[in-house]
C-alpha cells in the first residue's frame, strides 16, 4: 500500500516537530528548506519552553499540551535538547506591577498553571544576583529551556531515522493544483508530488503561502539578544520582569523592550528582548541593544560589569491575533499550515505537530483548535 505523502516545508523547530510525529504515524514524509535545518527563526531564539507568559485561552492550552509532551520526547531524543526544566521566576518591581501580577497569576492558576509565590526571603535563596527592589514575584515551576538548534536537529533526526527524507537548499516556487487541490510543489527545474503539504516556514510562511496561491497573513517581528561570556551560577532560572508579558501582547509596530534574563547549559547568560516590525532588515541596532540591557540592569546590576561576547537577532511568525495558524486552508484543499507561534515556536512545537498529526489521522485532537483555524480575520489575507 503507498504511504500519504506528505511535503513539510520548513526545516526549523515546527517543521521539524511536524515531520517526526508524521513519520512515526506511518505518512511517506519529505521535508524541504531553502537554507539549513534550524538555520532561520529557531537558531535565533532562546529555546524558551514558557507557560508563564500566557493568559487563559488556546495558547495557554498549547502551551500545556506541550509542556506534557516535551519531558518525554526530550528524554527519547537525548541530551542533544538539553532540555532543562529550571522553571521560570517574573518579578514586579513597581506596586502596580505587582497588583497587575498577582492578578495574573490568578488568572493562570485557575487555569490549571502551577504557580507559587516567591517571599523576598525564598527569592534572595533562588536568585542571589537579582536586585532587592522587588515590589512581588511569581515561580513557575513548569517553565523549561532547550538548546534550540540541538532540538530541532534531534527532531529532525528522529524523524528521518522513522523514514522521513531532508532536502535542503530547496526553494519552494509554487504549487500544483489539480480540482481546487494541491497536488505537489513546485522547485527549480522540478515538479514534487504531494498528498498533503505543511506549511512550517515561521516568519516566511505569508511568503510561502502566497508562492502556493494561498496567502496568509503571517509577517515577521523582529527580536534581540545578547549573550555574556560565561558566568556560571549567577542566573539560575529564566527570569523576567512582569511588564514582558505586555511586549509579547502588544500589536505595536515600534519597539516594545522588556527584561529577560537567563543561562545557558554552558554558563552564557542571554540577555532579551525586543520586539519590533521591521519586515526582514536583520540589521543589529545599537539602539536597540542599549534599551535591552538598561532593562537587564534594572533586574540584574551585577550584569554591568559583565562582556558581552555577541549579539544576534531574528524573526519571529508574527499574526495580529497573537495566535498560532494550524489547520487546513479552505481555499486549497490538503495544503496545511502550522505557523504564527511568534516568539513561542519553540516551546509550542511539539504541541502543535501532535495536534497535526492527530488532525490528519483522524484521532480526536488532544485540545480544541477551533481558534488556531485559517479562516479567522487575523489570517486570512
Amino acid at each position: 500500500m503507498n504511504r500519504t505523502r506528505a511535503v513539510v516545508i520548513g526545516a526549523g523547530v515546527v517543521g521539524a516537530a511536524c515531520a517526526r510525529e508524521l513519520s512515526l504515524a506511518g505518512f511517506d514524509v519529505l521535508v524541504l528548506d531553502r537554507g539549513r535545518p534550524a538555520g532561520g527563526t529557531t537558531s535565533h531564539g532562546e529555546g524558551n519552553l514558557l507557560v508563564s507568559d500566557k493568559g487563559p485561552g488556546a495558547e495557554l492550552r498549547l502551551a500545556q499540551l506541550s509542556a506534557r509532551l516535551w519531558p518525554e520526547i526530550a528524554a527519547e531524543l537525548g541530551d542533544a535538547c538539553e532540555f532543562d526544566p529550571k522553571g521560570g521566576i517574573v518579578v514586579a518591581t513597581t506596586e502596580a506591577g505587582a497588583r497587575a501580577l498577582s492578578a495574573f497569576a490568578a488568572e493562570q492558576a485557575e487555569a490549571g498553571v502551577r504557580t507559587e509565590t516567591v517571599s523576598t526571603v525564598d527569592l534572595a535563596a533562588a536568585e542571589p544576583a537579582l536586585t532587592r527592589e522587588v515590589a512581588a514575584a511569581v515561580r513557575y515551576p513548569e517553565d523549561a529551556q532547550v538548546q534550540p538548534a540541538g532540538a530541532t536537529l534531534a527532531l529532525l533526526g528522529s524523524a528521518l531515522a522513522h523514514g522521513a527524507r531532508l532536502r535542503t537548499g530547496t526553494e519552494v516556487t509554487g504549487a500544483v493544483v489539480r480540482g481546487g487541490r494541491i497536488t505537489g510543489v513546485r522547485v527549480p527545474a522540478e515538479v514534487i508530488d504531494a498528498d498533503i503539504v505543511v506549511n512550517a516556514a515561521g516568519p516566511w510562511a505569508g511568503e510561502v503561502s502566497t508562492r502556493l496561491g494561498a496567502p496568509i497573513a503571517v509577517r515577521p517581528r523582529r527580536g534581540e539578544v545578547l549573550v555574556t561570556t560565561p558566568m556560571p551560577g549567577v542566573v539560575r532560572h529564566k527570569v523576567y520582569d512582569a511588564d514582558y508579558v505586555g511586549a509579547v501582547g502588544s500589536g505595536d509596530g515600534e519597539l516594545q523592550t522588556s527584561a529577560v534574563v537567563e543561562s545557558t547549559r554552558g554558563g552564557t547568560i542571554l540577555i532579551g528582548s525586543s520586539r519590533r516590525r521591521v519586515g526582514f532588515d536583520d540589521a543589529i541596532v545599537p539602539d536597540v541593544l542599549s534599551a535591552i540591557a538598561a532593562k537587564a540592569l534594572r533586574l540584574f546590576p551585577s550584569l554591568a560589569s559583565a562582556a558581552v561576547m555577541r549579539a544576534y537577532g531574528g524573526f519571529r511568525p508574527y499574526v495580529d491575533d497573537h495566535l498560532p495558524v494550524l489547520g487546513e486552508d479552505p481555499r486549497l484543499e490538503n495544503l496545511w499550515h502550522a505557523t504564527g507561534h511568534e516568539g513561542a515556536g519553540i516551546g509550542l512545537s511539539v504541541g502543535t505537530a501532535r495536534l497535526l498529526r492527530e488532525l490528519l489521522t483522524g484521532v480526536p485532537p488532544s485540545m480544541p483548535v477551533d481558534e488556531f483555524t485559517v479562516d479567522r480575520p487575523a489570517v486570512l489575507a
